[in-house]
């Protein structure tokens, strides 16, 4: 979900939103001067003895805590009214204490309020109920109430004992024992296959628990959690699935008690699965399950979409991935296959487009309209809606109702292991699909107001695009630990990418890191340490700046080793950013000053010259892994450092070490690699060219020192017919093709207008355009080169060099400067004493249509030569490119990367 522009725009009409309707809420729960509106949460219990509140004590004033264990709290008559108990509060000099300022920075003016220590005992029952917090005169007049936040103090009182309990099913000798985190509840009951049974609950943890027998085994099983839930506002008896279940019926009704320890669970040879060869550094292919086999002819039918295709080696698809681990590449990541809800699991509960697609015109809007009318219960969804985030989804099992679910996904991972690929998976644990007592709201069911993160008045934040969690209270913590690592151990899952990390406390994500290096081959079948994690490091909504913890922001993970996306060589390699009003803004490796294609958004000609240089620092400090630290001449002469080069007002620079920048130039968010350039090259540029464009802009992600990063396709010219954000599309606009003969999915059909329409006239002509469907012969070239790119990239140590330190001795921009030639690129690798066949490596990177010729006077009489995969390759344009010993001059044709390679 790389969106942060378009969420910070959701965040900021949200907030106006909350400003425009403040004043009515506020008008329902006032009279008389009084604010007394409960269905607001504002105060806020930090730990057992204190509360934050915006309201300055007043000595003539006097303040309580009220809670009614029954829920029924209300205004009449100008007071309280229902059955309560008061916990006396005192104004506490001074406000928040600095400790409690460190832990709750965005409470830091808030005034604080003690709780008088005679009620300090009742303090875990009074959780139990409704809670008020109230001013009142000295009279006893109500002049203020309103609702409390809990989660502050639900962690003081019981996260030391509940962060060490069993939760979920724990399996003791064929014995299950179910338990549930439930501090809150009156009372939890255990709903197995139909029968009530009760739990015990344990005061200390707040965890509930009943011990089963044997014979549970495979039964279907939720918790009747009784509680008090703010969004109904009174007491309820919810039925709700197990957050630590392991498996569920089919569309998530009920936790499946299964252990995943049982043979009966494991395919063959699943228990002396042996892993790919270790890579020096990874390459990542980014795939979603459905694409990868939907439109792939040679899997059966029933098979389509599913884990079982990845099972099939005889596929194209297959095929075509072990020909990219042939190249180099080293893992997979698969977008969402947790338990997601945006998909019915029961392909009998599912609906198709009722037309005829493929007979409609290429420009025409017919096709979009026929996919909106099914979107919402097709077979298709991106899946970034999590459910249950330790199962796996149903909609990709033969069968979503039982345990063949948790048997193919790891049927999945053993064959892209065997086919010489590891597994990442893509994971969501910044938000939940529902909240309140929406029937697919999970956590916040059980646990009301806990396990989300609340804005001040004490509704969820949903800066994410959904209802946020919160991994800064201790149990969302533990959940997000807890089930990385049951991925890790029981389906040997090989990294995890963290959607919208920003979004995560820094804390989190390195216990995460923390707790994969404790695993081990002898005692848990993997080996932690070789686990990745990498994740988006987006800065935006209510926790942006750090407002609430040390958030896990691209600056932030800096040093630790957890790699984040980089969005600045991205867009100086596309040009322009994800959300331009015009899509023709233009970059590196889409033309710009060199191939300009009209568009006003580029400006004039000097503009996009100064742009382009800039477009050229920018790519220059990502191929250096984004560093920090790395100092070299900028394109005005300066000598800078990573961090001064400028990306819209932040550094373009911010990792400390190289592997920890994910380098990419197109992913799932936004327009394919393609899409991006039929956009914002010139319309009448040949489709030869736009390939070697296309090669130009990956030889920037698969010869830089980061961690490559190709969207699944991009090396076969990909097209979702240019829709930027295909999550909801159906399978007609994500199609995935392997074999050539059946195009690149562009033609299409106008993008879905849901989220396209306003690029509709940009999009229309280029559609329509025949010259814009790739042949077999283009599709072709363009897998070739990247094949070569990455045969390239493994060819050498130099291209992943360990360490900031190591980049900064061997890496250089010899011609980079006030005089370096505008659209090219040239930098020179050092390989005394670690590369054994060559001693240097020098690659030009020529945007421009011309032939670039850099000459490098160090390199005079050396024995330079075209390196050896480029040497060999069919393209012809690239066995032009050469080297003048006499004079250290390297020529290179238009729209080419070459690589040269010293003896």
């Amino acid at each position: 979900m790389d969106r942060p522009a378009l969420a910070r725009l959701a965040a900021a009409l949200t907030a106006l939103a909350a400003i425009l309707l403040a004043p009515a809420a506020a008008l329902a729960g006032t009279k008389d001067g009084m604010d007394t509106d409960l269905s607001r949460s504002r105060a806020h219990w930090i730990d057992r003895a204190t509360l934050a509140w915006n309201v300055p004590p007043d000595g003539r004033r006097r303040y309580e805590l009220v809670t009614a264990p029954g829920g029924d709290l209300r205004i009449e008559n100008g007071d309280l009214a229902g059955e309560r108990r008061v916990l006396r509060l005192s104004p506490v000099d001074g406000g928040l204490a600095p400790h409690q300022r460190a832990r709750w920075p965005h409470l830091a003016s808030y005034a604080a309020y003690r709780i008088d220590p005679r009620d300090a005992g009742t303090v875990p029952e009074a959780l139990r109920g409704r809670l008020a917090v109230v001013e009142r005169d000295a009279g006893g007049r109500l002049l203020r109430a309103t609702g409390v936040q809990i989660p502050g103090v639900l962690d003081d009182v019981y996260a030391s004992a509940a962060t060490r309990a069993g939760l979920g099913p724990v399996w003791r000798g064929g014995t299950p024992e179910l338990s549930v985190w439930a501090p809150t509840a009156r009372d939890v009951a255990l709903d197995l296959d139909g029968r009530v049974l009760p739990m015990r609950r344990d005061g200390t943890s707040g965890v509930w628990t009943i011990r089963g027998a044997p014979e549970w085994k495979g039964l279907p099983y939720a918790y009747r959690v009784t509680v008090y839930a703010p969004a109904a506002g009174r007491v309820v008896t919810n039925v709700v699935t197990d957050p630590y279940g392991l498996g569920l019926t089919a569309d998530s009704e009920r936790s499946l008690l299964v252990d995943l320890e049982d043979r009966a669970l494991a395919p063959a040879g699943w228990k002396s699965l042996r892993k790919p060869r270790g890579v020096a550094r990874p390459s990542i292919y980014e795939l979603h399950v459905r694409d990868f086999s939907a439109a792939d002819r040679s899997v059966p039918e029933g098979l389509r979409g599913t884990y079982g295709a990845f099972g099939l080696k005889r596929s194209d698809g297959m095929r075509a991935l072990r020909g990219l681990a042939r190249d180099g590449l080293s893992y997979v990541h698969l977008l969402p296959v947790f338990d997601f809800g945006s998909v019915p699991e029961r392909r009998s509960g599912r609906r198709e487009p009722g037309c005829d697609l493929a007979s409609f015109p290429a420009d025409s809007e017919k096709q979009q309209e026929c996919v909106g009318a099914v979107r919402g219960a097709d077979a298709f969804n991106w899946g970034y809606d999590p459910l249950h985030y330790t199962v796996p989804e149903g909609s990709y099992a033969s069968d979503p109702d039982g345990t063949a679910r948790i048997r193919e996904f790891r049927g999945m991972v053993a064959g892209l292991n065997r086919a010489g690929l590891r597994v990442v998976m893509d994971v969501v644990y910044n938000h939940a699909y529902a909240a309140g007592q929406d029937p697919r709201s999970v956590l916040d069911r059980i646990v009301p107001g806990y396990y989300h993160r609340l804005l001040e008045d004490g509704t969820v934040a949903t800066s994410t695009c959904c209802p946020n969690t919160a991994p800064e209270h201790a149990m969302m913590d533990r959940l997000v630990v807890d089930s990385v690592v049951t991925w890790a151990r029981h389906y040997k899952v090989d990294g995890f990418r963290f959607d919208l990390m920003g979004h995560h406390p820094k804390a989190n994500i390195l216990r995460v890191r923390a707790a994969l290096d404790r695993l081990t081959p002898e005692r848990d079948g993997v080996d932690g340490r070789s686990i990745v994690l990498y994740g988006e490091g987006w800065d935006f909504g209510e926790v942006a700046g750090h407002a609430r913890f040390e958030q896990a922001t691209q600056a932030a993970m800096a040093g630790t080793g957890v790699a984040t996306f980089n969005d600045r060589l991205r867009d100086a390699v596309r040009g322009g950013g994800p959300f331009d009003a015009d899509p023709r803004a233009q970059g590196f490796g889409s033309g710009l000053w060199t191939a300009p294609n009209g568009s006003p958004a580029n400006g004039a000609p000097d503009e996009q010259r100064a742009r382009l240089l800039r477009a050229a620092d920018r790519i220059k400090v990502g191929l250096t892994g984004n560093l920090r630290d790395y100092r070299f001449t900028a394109s005005d002469g300066r000598t800078v450092t990573g961090a001064d080069i400028d990306y819209n007002g932040a550094p373009t620079g911010y990792t400390a070490a190289p592997a920890e920048a994910v380098t990419y130039v197109d992913a799932h968010d936004n327009e394919t690699l393609y899409d991006a350039l039929a956009y914002k090259l010139p319309p009448e540029t040949p489709m030869a060219d736009r390939v070697r464009m296309h090669a130009l802009s990956l030889a920037t992600v698969l010869l830089a020192q980061g961690t490559p990063f190709v969207h699944a396709g991009t090396e076969r010219l990909r097209s979702k017919s240019l829709d930027r954000n295909s999550y909801d599309s159906g399978d007609w606009f994500n199609r995935l093709h392997w074999d050539c003969r059946l195009g690149n999915g562009f033609g299409a059909g106008l993008p879905p207008a849901w989220d396209n329409r306003d690029k509709w006239p940009y999009a229309r002509p280029l559609l329509a355009s025949p010259d814009l469907g790739p042949g077999c012969a283009d599709i072709e070239a363009a897998r070739a080169r990247t094949g070569e790119l990455l045969r390239v990239r493994e060819s050498s140590p130099l291209f992943t060099l360990p360490t900031a330190a190591e980049v900064r001795r061997r890496l250089s921009f010899p011609l980079s400067g006030e005089g370096e030639t505008p659209g090219v690129i040239t930098y020179h690798l050092d390989g005394r004493g670690l590369d054994p066949r060559w001693t240097s490596v020098t690659v030009v990177l020529n945007a421009a249509p011309e032939p670039a010729r850099q000459t490098l006077p160090a390199l005079e009489g050396a024995g330079v030569r075209l390196h050896p995969v480029q040497a060999g390759s069919p393209d012809p344009v690239v066995r032009e490119a050469s080297f003048d010993r006499a004079t250290g001059t390297f020529t290179v044709p238009g729209r080419t990367a070459a690589v040269f390679v010293q003896d």
